[in-house]
C-alpha cells in the first residue's frame, strides 16, 4: 500500500469521524441517563473540529503525495477523504455557531 493510500484512508477516516461526532453526540445524549445535551455538544464540536483539522492534514498529504506517483492512481481516494474532511470541518463550524448564539441568548436573558 502506497503513503498516498493510507493518507487517504486515514483522512477519509478521520474525516468521517468529524462529520458523526456531532450525531453521535445527540444519540449518546438521548439513550444514556447522565448525559446532558449540551454539555454532550460541548464535548463533541471541539472534537469534530480537530478530527477535521486532522483529516484534512491526511488529505493535504495524501494528495501531495499522489502527484508524485507516476501512473497518478488513488484519486478516487483522495477526493473521497477530502470531501469528508471538509464535510466534517462544516460541521464542526457549524456546531460551534450554534453554541455562540445559544450563549449570546443565554447572556442577553
Amino acid at each position: 500500500m502506497s503513503s498516498s493510500s493510507l493518507a487517504a484512508r486515514l483522512g477519509a477516516l478521520f474525516g468521517l469521524l468529524a462529520v458523526l461526532a456531532i450525531p453521535a453526540a445527540v444519540v449518546a445524549a438521548q439513550v444514556l441517563e447522565g448525559v446532558a445535551l449540551l454539555r454532550a455538544l460541548y464535548v463533541a464540536v471541539p472534537v469534530a473540529v480537530a478530527l477535521a483539522l486532522v483529516a484534512l492534514l491526511l488529505a493535504r498529504r495524501a494528495r501531495l503525495a499522489q502527484a508524485r506517483r507516476v501512473d497518478g492512481g488513488g484519486a478516487g481516494a483522495v477526493r473521497t477523504a477530502r470531501i469528508l474532511a471538509w464535510a466534517g470541518l462544516y460541521a464542526g463550524v457549524t456546531g460551534a455557531l450554534a453554541l455562540g448564539v445559544y450563549a449570546v441568548l443565554r447572556l442577553a436573558e
